[in-house]
């Protein structure tokens, strides 16, 4: 890129320094007469905008004056984020995201340096990568949504573009990949909300979704297009609908360096969880009853990274192993007999024949039925896990583990006030929601928060840093081990999981530990004479570069 004259630096927000710009980068630069005279420190920088968001109302209106930042000044966006992340993780990302996402057509401005990909125009596939490339060419990380299952929403088309930006500035506040080298992508693919198909400001193609095999042969050739131009980069898929989410990590995750969050980052936070819970219960994972009530895309990748836990720690096969999970979708149990069952559901199908004499229609029948220790939650239905539920099952369990996973915090199957109550201080709760501290009975519980941040940033950078083949099963697991490793249980009330102050610590800890696990399986592409160090040089800082 060539910079001719001052405002190419200021419009650029990954040079840009505003008033941070040295008496000598104002004459090299030629900025004299377009800034104040005050030259500022990053620091100093970061105070106003930390007054402006202060005075700020609403958690939407302190996102945009974020979003804002981050098209002006990269550097003090991810300055500001990273120096306060317990408070503004949440405005960047979850749950402020949800509401971001539902008035994207009507508050836009800037394209937040995405890139939109249009799947009824394929033919320009080459020429949209193209325009990218020139300018951004050392992309490692790309974020891809189509906007169909966005958190606990639904299907907002485009407007899922600010789930992949704001999922990399996670990526950056996390662990570390520079603002340089990820790429945040919206696949228009069509969309089936009526509220947008009947707005006039709705950005996006007004046209149904495309068919399966449409879709399908266009992701094939959205993925040769993407390894062709950016050929070290993972692919990190987010918020697809769950069929088409299943679908594409199944074809590709042996295939190249990919990963899907909301099956395997998901499935793979819960384990993080349950590991810490069984550290307490001190029963092992494989005398636990799980009951996952929710059977879409997080349900089957819980599921999946949990039986899979099961399977390494006991060598059981799969079909034994899927005994100790019962899933729960609207119908009740799922079960072998059901009509449209995806390819995750038909996995852990029970056989209808084995419960023809019980009542599983609903999650209170189940409970009655399994005598689960364990609940987990991310169906999107409040409230869910009623008194009457969560008093049978610690009528059988000592220390009940009880995960109401589902985001944002109004969509939570309860709160952990509730269920400490309910279950007289014994319940083992992690949220999927920040929830403040609750006291019972003179004790202060913590409540963890399973929050795929604490996971997936770390995740990438190991996978990156070893430059690996695929993202494992293997990979997975010591990510939900190195998180879980990160707090200690043994005081009354203690959280179950990190805090996110804890963000970028907790990133490393499960990079270095993915890269070794990389390399123990031999899919690395590079050799590395020290993880910990190569990790470590990985981890950008935001602070500005002199002349």
């Amino acid at each position: 890129m060539t910079l001719k004259t001052g405002f190419d630096y200021l419009n650029n927000p990954l040079l840009n320094k505003g008033t941070a710009f040295s008496k000598e980068e104002r004459l090299t630069y030629r900025l004299n007469g377009l800034l104040p005279p005050m030259i500022e420190t990053l620091e100093q920088q970061a105070i106003r905008v930390e007054h402006q968001i202060e005075h700020l109302e609403t958690a939407l209106h302190k996102h945009q004056l974020l979003t804002n930042l981050y098209n002006e000044n990269r550097t003090l966006y991810y300055y500001v984020v990273t120096k306060n992340v317990t408070d503004y993780l949440p405005l960047i990302y979850t749950p402020t995201i949800g509401d971001a996402v539902i008035n994207y057509h009507q508050d836009y401005n800037s394209p937040d340096e995405a890139m939109f990909i249009d799947a009824f125009a394929p033919e320009t596939l080459h020429t949209s990568l193209k325009n990218y490339a020139e300018n951004n060419p050392n992309i490692d990380m790309i974020v891809i949504t189509d906007g169909e299952g966005v958190l606990g929403i639904g299907d907002w088309g485009i407007n899922g573009v600010k789930i992949a930006v704001g999922k990399l500035a996670v990526y950056t506040v996390a662990a570390g990949l520079a603002p340089d080298r990820v790429l945040p992508v919206i696949i228009d693919a069509g969309t089936s909300n009526k509220t947008l198909l009947d707005d006039p400001r709705y950005l996006g193609n007004k046209r149904p979704r495309l068919s399966e095999a449409e879709y399908d042969t266009f992701i094939a050739q959205f993925v040769d297009a993407m390894k062709a131009t950016f050929p070290k980069a993972i692919l990190h898929w987010e918020d697809f609908g769950r069929a088409n989410a299943s679908r594409i990590l199944q074809n590709y995750r042996d295939k190249i360096c990919t990963f899907n969050d909301d099956i395997q980052g998901t499935g793979a936070m819960v384990v993080a969880a349950v590991l810490a819970t069984i550290n307490v219960s001190h029963i092992p994972l494989h005398d636990q009853k799980v009951i996952i009530f929710g059977a879409g895309t997080a349900g089957i990748g819980i599921a999946d990274q949990l039986s899979s836990e099961l399977m390494r720690e006991t060598g059981l096969p799969f079909e034994e192993a899927k005994k100790h999970f019962y899933l729960v979708d609207r119908h009740g149990l799922v079960v072998d007999n059901m009509t449209d069952l995806t390819t995750g559901q038909k996995k852990y199908a029970h056989a209808h024949s084995e419960w023809t004499n019980v009542k599983t229609e609903t999650l209170e029948q189940l409970v009655e039925a399994v005598h689960p220790t364990m609940l987990i939650g991310c169906s999107g239905v409040t409230g869910a896990f009623k008194e009457s539920i969560i008093r049978k099952m610690a009528e059988h369990t000592d220390r009940p583990a009880i995960l109401p996973l589902s985001n944002p915090t109004k969509l939570a199957e309860a709160t952990a006030k509730d269920l400490l109550n309910w279950t007289n201080g014994k319940a083992l709760i992690v949220t999927g929601s920040p929830s403040a501290p609750v006291g019972f009975e003179g004790i202060t519980y913590e409540i963890g928060q399973a929050n795929n941040a604490l996971l997936y940033p770390g995740l990438g950078l190991g996978a990156l840093v070893t430059r690996s083949k695929y993202i494992t099963d293997g990979m997975l697991a010591a990510a939900s081990k190195a998180v879980a490793n990160q707090v200690t249980t043994n005081r009354p009330g203690a959280a179950l999981l990190p805090h996110v102050s804890t963000l970028r610590e907790t990133s490393r800890q499960v990079a270095i530990a993915v890269a070794n696990q990389a390399i123990q399986e031999g899919i690395q592409q590079v050799e590395l004479k020290n993880v910990t160090t190569a990790v470590e040089k990985e981890m950008w800082q935001p602070a500005y570069k002199g002349v």
